[in-house]
């Protein structure tokens, strides 16, 4: 039984992006698809890396740790506060005080010029611990005001804390809601801390609906992005989630993000040690193709560490520890210029990339790598096709074109290409991680492991296209039914994979995925 209130129409005032969505369910995959939003809402998503899917090729985000108490308990948390080998939200190496979370901001954005976004997500709930996020906000808003504040949050303590929020000019806010049903929040968590009091079961989930809910609107009333995390768990709220999404987007939500539980027994977490399983590739494609519908959908989440530095999709926070960060001598008036110089070449590879057209090579295109590091290579053109569907692998390290060894990839982006008006509509579905297979040296094609439990995972994918691959890797993932192809490195990704499908299917190659698993009732 949801509750009532969360039925009421979004106030006139909520923020002019709500309910914007995209065709495909995959919003900002190109600009074309963000054409819809006014002007300063293009503005905030144009180069944040969370919420926008297409600016994530090319900007970098980073976490700070400065928030370890939560209050409430999730059946899929289980939060660590000295960890490197896992990479899961609630889990950091090392948790900071307010001074040196922008001491260290300071040296990532100096170190790392494409950084944007800085977040606190945990690994506890920033909410939770007001001072320590608000003072790290102020400091930050000062001291770095190029770079965009954003705040996660369980949404608890949040309505009493929106006018701070917004006086920190933090206009990205992320709110986990798993549910709109008490009865469902009764089985994902097992208590709430609130009113300085410990409240469990349906009462609990009850207050903190109503808190999440109310603490949404006034968000969106006030003109702040908000995107909506949901964790998926087969069997709890698979079914529910496509309710979720209505009622967020009615709220005035910007996005919706449909996370996989992420539930290995050796986590620690509850749903692990009790054996609930995660959702399957497949399973969760079709509950974010269901909640499309509603919503603009976010597919390309990484589920990042409370202290995640870097691009999405990789974590450099190893190197920039409080020890290493003292070390470090940061003119951050310098770090800016550089930084906007580094901008800059972005956004004009961007255009050149959009603007290029099929068969006119683009002389101007220079991959952020190039740039970074003084090399300069050439972007090829590229043409279209036409007819079924059919699901490409792509490995790349960032910056919107296919750059990486297939050896290297720790994780692989999945595209779905079909035809669309005799032309080809190419769409981001999400990403696919693996273990490395080359570590370099003398050690490339020992891992036999890896490479099964890649191919295992690359199941339903046609083809897989990387910068270069080995003739090992190769031939078993010719064996297994995948079409490897490094011809289109240094391509951007959508014009590669739309040419390959277009290869393919002149050749008569082309299948179909399997069709997607049901969703457990």
């Amino acid at each position: 039984m949801a509750l009532e209130a969360l039925d009421q129409p979004k106030s006139p005032a909520a923020s002019p992006a709500a309910g914007s969505g995209c065709a495909s369910g995959s919003c900002g995959s190109s600009a074309d698809k963000l054409a819809h939003l006014p002007e300063h809402i293009r503005a905030k998503v144009h180069n944040h890396p969370c919420f926008s899917e297409e600016a994530h090729h090319h900007y970098a985000r980073m976490h700070v740790a400065v928030a370890p108490a939560c209050n409430i308990q999730c059946h899929y948390c289980n939060r660590k506060y000295d960890c490197s080998n896992e990479s899961r939200p609630g889990v950091v190496s090392e948790l900071l005080t307010p001074e040196q979370a922008v001491a260290k901001t300071l040296a990532v954005a100096a170190e790392i010029p494409q950084m944007t976004v800085l977040g606190i997500a945990g690994p506890g709930d920033p909410l939770a611990n007001p001072e320590r996020t608000l003072a790290t906000f102020r400091a930050l808003s000062e001291k770095a005001p190029d770079i965009k504040l954003c705040v996660s949050t369980n949404g608890l303590a949040l309505p009493a804390l929106v006018d701070e929020i917004c006086e920190h000019n933090i206009d990205h806010v992320t709110i986990t809601i798993n549910c709109v049903d008490p009865e469902i929040g009764a089985k994902i968590y097992p208590w709430i801390f609130w009113n300085n009091r410990r409240i469990k079961g349906v009462k609990a989930a009850k207050i903190l609906i109503e808190q999440q809910q109310q603490g949404l609107q006034m968000l969106c009333d006030r003109g702040v992005l908000v995107k909506v995390n949901s964790v998926l768990i087969p069997g709890v709220n698979d079914a529910h989630l496509p309710e979720v999404s209505r009622v967020v987007k009615a709220k005035g939500a910007f996005l919706h993000n449909v996370m996989p539980l992420i539930a290995e027994p050796e986590h620690g977490t509850f749903y692990g040690l009790m054996g609930q399983r995660g959702p399957s590739h497949d399973e969760l494609q079709t509950l974010q193709d269901a909640c499309a519908g509603d919503m603009a959908m976010m597919r390309h989440c990484r589920q990042c560490r409370a202290d995640a530095v870097g691009m999405l999709g990789e974590d450099r926070g190893a190197e920039f520890s409080n020890e290493k960060v003292a070390a470090m001598d940061i003119d951050y008036a310098a770090a800016m210029a550089r930084r906007a110089e580094v901008h800059a070449a972005i956004e004009a590879n961007r255009s050149a990339q959009q603007q290029q057209r099929p068969d006119q090579p683009s002389e101007t295109f220079v991959p952020i790598t190039a740039l970074l590091d003084g090399r300069k290579q050439r972007q090829p053109g590229s043409t279209t096709a036409a007819a079924p569907a059919a699901r490409f692998a792509v490995a790349s390290t960032g910056g919107g074109v296919i750059n990486q060894h297939f050896g290297h990839a720790r994780e692989f982006l999945v595209y779905e290409a079909a035809s669309v008006d005799q032309d080809v509509d190419v769409r981001f579905l999400g990403t696919r991680k693996v273990d490395l297979y080359c570590a370099g040296g003398d050690t490339c094609g020992e891992a036999e492991d890896a490479l099964a439990d890649t191919i295992r995972t690359l199941a339903g994918v046609t083809g897989v296209l990387c910068s270069k691959i080995g003739i090992e890797p190769w031939d078993r993932l010719e064996a297994a039914g995948l079409v490897p192809n490094g011809e289109h490195a240094m391509e951007p990704i959508e014009d590669a994979v739309a040419a390959l499908y277009r290869e393919l299917l002149a050749a008569g190659r082309l299948t179909a995925p399997p069709a997607a698993t049901a969703l457990s009732a």
